[in-house]
């Protein structure tokens, strides 16, 4: 996922040029509509895209680390996130952060794609069938991200300035971050006020919450492009146009989700995470 402007051009120009827009709204009319309809559905079909997600994600966590997937060892670290979900499906939450603890013998970095992934993928399992409204709860946070993601690319390619981290991703400026931001927080409390059985204040909170899964969001960002920097590489994959690889697309949701999974476990009956505290 990326939210850059890159640098003003000589002149005064705002921004770079727009030339990955129309491959990356074209990616969106695709993923959008089967992302929601999964998410709706739930069951069989939320589950296996999931699966799916976290699957493709493993793979490319693997080759960014020169991990073939022809191996043995790198079918088996592509098996690994699958045995994680399989865990969580069968309601065994707790055995599928020992599996994906186990995966530390694949050594440090390519244990640190599993917990990233497996964390991200049992979190979005826990959201949708575990919380109520299941499917409204995963909506709030993927939207907040992407609208997070939307907000900073949009802002920043207009407006671009100061950049935010240089060093790890140049492109990246403070008008897209704070653009991001208030997209997010905008969402947010709408999504909040829109979803059945929304409870007194469900602005406020919802577009609290959707600033802390933009942060969150952003800082997934960054630490992606982080990894990429130190692996010398530009994009993870190239499986979305406009975007690159999964990880490219979804990095913000390796930590939103999780986020958003560990604030539910202080809401009131299974809740909506934006009314933890609330008995």
């Amino acid at each position: 996922m990326a939210f850059p402007s890159a640098p003003r051009p000589p002149g005064g120009g705002s921004g770079r040029g727009w030339k990955d827009l129309r491959a990356r709204v074209l990616s969106a009319m695709v993923i959008v509509p089967l992302a929601g309809l999964c998410v709706w559905a739930g069951g069989v079909a939320y589950a296996v895209m999931i699966m799916l997600a976290m699957l493709g994600m493993a793979s490319e966590w693997g080759r960014m680390f020169s991990l073939s997937a022809r191996s043995w060892r790198g079918v088996l670290y592509l098996v690994w996130p699958l045995a994680c979900a399989a865990a969580a499906l069968d309601g065994q939450w707790g055995g599928a952060f020992l599996v994906m603890g186990a995966a530390f013998v694949f050594g440090p970095a390519l244990w640190a794609g599993q917990v990233a992934i497996g964390c991200a993928g049992i979190s979005l399992l826990w959201l949708r069938f575990m919380t109520h409204p299941g499917a409204g709860v995963v909506l709030f946070v993927v939207a907040c991200v992407a609208l997070s993601d939307t907000g900073a690319y949009l802002t920043g390619r207009a407006v671009g300035g100061p950049k935010l981290a240089p060093r790890i991703s140049p492109a990246k400026t403070w008008s897209g971050s704070v653009g991001g931001l208030l997209a997010a927080i905008a969402g947010g409390a709408t999504i909040a006020t829109l979803l059945p059985d929304a409870l007194s204040g469900a602005a406020v909170r919802g577009a609290m919450m959707g600033g802390v899964m933009a942060i969150a969001a952003q800082a997934g960002d960054l630490a992606e492009s982080a990894l990429k920097r130190a692996r010398g590489v530009k994009d993870s994959g190239t499986i979305i146009p406009g975007h690159g690889g999964l990880l490219d697309r979804f990095d913000g949701l390796l930590v939103a989700a999780p986020l958003a999974a560990l604030i539910s476990l202080g809401a009131a009956a299974g809740a909506a995470f934006w009314y933890v505290g609330l008995r």
